[in-house]
């Protein structure tokens, strides 16, 4: 018996058994693999001395938010150091050998615009998304649907005024392509941001891609690309010394098969074929599908939100690259060659064009390339002289129908030869702007869609991002209608990860929310609280725990 269950040891679930252990809380973390972390993981997939990050990488969500203002001293105690820029950080280059870069320094970013109208609108976009930061960092980080979510909504109204307001609310049903074209004369920042997008789930023609953009940009040029040194799989081993050290149960290869529900109540689950009871709640880092629809005793939720779990829509599947090199990528444009992150795109033209064809089930033609150079600042991954690539791509089809260029087989979908094949025409885009790449290559390793969701059932068709982001299906509504707080239907049961808001991300944030709305009490419970000391003859109450915020 504990006093929390968390299933699954993703970022969330991770942040969540911290927070609740850190309060006196016991807790049993539970994971189906036999390691921790979901998609963060790190190792020596292509070559020995190699290390490369198996998934995810950079952590720039993480560092800005409330979870790593709570756990932050005591993980970097535990062993957890990161590696970051202050200069240039990341870039885009288009097939015509078109580079833009962004720097730390947002107005040396700006200075290399074309038109000089624009400099001054993007810095004023950035400006105007740090006034209402803390507005809207308060909406992303708390229940959408709720007193706080009022709080917050009237601070962001009062702080933009009614003309603001409605160019707020504008930005968020607009597109990524067509924000820019609103707003910049040039193409430099469309270029440059509207590809990040693809991290965020969406294509640059969805809704809420130009609330993103800056959003995207600003945090960037506030906390840079940041990744753990050594690897990502050191992150997860802070999380676990950290973990060990507050007394919490970790259970791995432990998957579960059922929640339990007594009395219309969540007490417990059924992991690994044994009976685990929980006191006072069960958090479930799962997507909808699998808690509404696989997890939960039928009839334990209303009809309506079983329909809308079953309905529940998926994005885009990712395909991941890793390449040992022998050297550096002696990239042409020579600002690229100490840049950590660079797209290999034109931006909305050409990464709109992929995530249709994707989406229509062809490889696309000239697929839009994260190219992740992250020796740059940790050259501890590599060794001495050498180089790794670390590729993303986010516009993928889980069972391909065909190739948009007409070149590849993909009738028996992603066997070995498809995988490869498709890498080559990955690295022979990337070679173009950095020639003699492909001499340099000594071993490459592909993840393919359905190793990804091998690797996490979270992961369901390949999509990374627990469920696709489309405006109908993110911040009020995520993940369902009738479920979007993390409080599910079922007491004692709160929902977590990806599929919940604020989204995807290594941000840590619904495990934070939902770890915090455990520990704080409501102020009903806070009057019971008192009422009840009162009733013992003392009126003093718990001590409550502070939240210090480290310094980035």
């Amino acid at each position: 018996m504990s006093d929390a269950i968390v299933v699954g040891s993703g970022i969330n679930g991770l942040v969540a058994a911290a927070e609740l252990a850190g309060a006196g809380w016991s807790v049993t973390l539970v994971e189906r693999e036999e390691r921790l972390g979901g998609f963060i993981a790190s190792g020596e997939r292509t070559l020995p001395g190699y290390v490369h990050d198996t998934f995810s990488s950079w952590h720039p969500l993480f560092v800005s938010g409330g979870a790593y203002a709570q756990l932050g001293e005591e993980l970097h105690r535990h062993g957890l150091v990161y590696r970051n820029t202050d200069g240039p950080l990341v870039a885009s280059i288009a097939d015509d050998g078109r580079a833009v870069v962004a720097h730390r320094d947002p107005e040396r970013t700006a200075e290399q615009f074309g038109h000089a109208e624009d400099r001054g609108r993007y810095l004023k976009a950035l400006q105007d998304f740090l006034d209402q930061a803390g507005p809207v960092g308060g909406l992303m980080g708390a229940e959408l649907r709720s007193p706080a979510m009022l709080r917050h909504a009237g601070g962001l109204a009062r702080g933009l005024g009614r003309a603001g307001t409605e160019r707020w609310l504008r930005d968020l049903v607009t597109s990524g392509r067509s924000w820019c074209a609103r707003e910049f004369t040039g193409t430099e920042v469309d270029q440059l941001w509207v590809p990040w997008l693809l991290h965020a789930g969406l294509a640059p023609d969805q809704a809420s891609g130009g609330f993103l953009v800056p959003v995207l940009a600003a945090t960037l040029h506030g906390f840079g690309p940041p990744v753990v040194e050594g690897g990502a799989g050191r992150f997860v081993e802070a999380f676990r010394s950290l973990l060990a050290e507050r007394g919490v149960e970790i259970r791995t290869g432990a998957p579960v098969e059922r929640i339990l529900v007594d009395n219309g109540r969540a007490t417990g689950v059924v992991a690994g074929g044994e009976t685990l009871r929980a006191r006072r709640a069960v958090v479930a880092s799962v997507t909808p599908t699998a808690l509404y629809g696989e997890l939960l005793p039928a009839g334990s939720v209303p009809a309506q939100v079983t329909d809308e779990a079953r309905r529940f829509r998926y994005g885009r599947a990712e395909l991941q690259i890793h390449v040992a090199l022998s050297a550096p990528p002696h990239w042409r444009d020579e600002r690229l060659r100490e840049i950590p992150l660079v797209h290999v795109s034109d931006g909305s033209a050409g990464t709109g064009i992929a995530c249709a064809e994707a989406e229509a089930g062809l490889l696309p033609a000239r697929p839009t390339i994260v190219v992740g150079q992250q020796y740059l600042l940790d050259p501890s991954r590599v060794p001495a002289g050498a180089a790794s690539l670390w590729l993303q791509l986010q516009e993928t089809p889980f069972a391909p129908r065909g190739d948009a260029a007409g070149e590849l087989d993909t009738s028996a979908g992603w066997n070995p030869a498809l995988a490869q094949a498709y890498a080559s025409r990955v690295l022979d885009r990337i070679a173009r702007h950095a020639p003699g790449l492909r001499d340099s290559v000594l071993a490459v390793d592909v993840i393919t869609p359905p190793d990804l969701t091998a690797a996490n059932p979270n992961a369901v068709a390949g999509d990374p991002y627990g469920g696709a982001a489309e405006l109908d299906q993110s911040f009020h509504w995520r993940p369902l209608p009738s479920a979007a707080h993390h409080r599910t239907p079922v007491p004692g049961l709160w929902h977590i990860g990806a599929s919940t808001h604020p989204g995807a991300g290594l941000g840590g944030g619904s495990g934070h929310l939902v770890a915090q709305s455990l520990l704080t009490p409501s102020r009903f419970e806070s009057t019971k609280t008192a009422v009840a000391s009162w009733l013992r003859g003392s009126s003093q109450l718990p001590p409550r725990r502070g939240t210090p915020r480290p310094q980035v």
